[in-house]
């Protein structure tokens, strides 16, 4: 009996029909900004320090190439995961069009905050955030 097309093993694990490998991608960053206290200064923002990738070793360098940075974790096997991959770009959306050009969706995202005052003189408060957004191709 011929397979049907799209049918196949556990995800991560079978190819579709352009020969791609289905699989999970985790995009994550931590930004912060400084308020002041009345709340109607405009906020500072700082630049996004680094973006993470975690994911199938294999996926993440087809899909970001010479743009992952795998430092953290040089000799990582292909079928293997890792969180300690980062690219070396610091545009989401420049991390969003690589993605979605090699057929993922964003299925999920989540993020976190945290504000403590900036120091005792004023009345400034930081806000920090972790953000993660997965995305997935079948």
């Amino acid at each position: 009996a011929a397979a049907l097309p799209g049918a196949g093993g556990p995800a991560g694990g079978t190819a579709g029909s352009e020969g791609r490998r289905a699989g999970f991608i985790t995009i994550g960053y931590r930004g912060s900004y400084t308020l002041g206290r009345d709340s109607q200064t405009d906020a500072k923002f700082r630049r996004v320090a680094r973006i993470m990738v975690c994911g199938k070793t294999s996926l993440a360098k087809e899909v970001f190439g010479d743009t992952l940075n795998e430092s953290r974790d040089p000799d990582r096997p292909p079928e293997r995961y890792t969180s300690r991959y980062y690219l070396k770009f610091t545009f989401l959306e420049q991390a969003f069009d690589k993605l979605a050009d090699a057929g993922f969706h964003m299925v999920a995202c989540n993020s976190t905050g945290t504000c403590a005052f900036a120091h005792d003189q004023t009345d400034d408060r930081i806000w920090t955030s972790y953000t993660e957004y997965v995305f997935y191709r079948e």
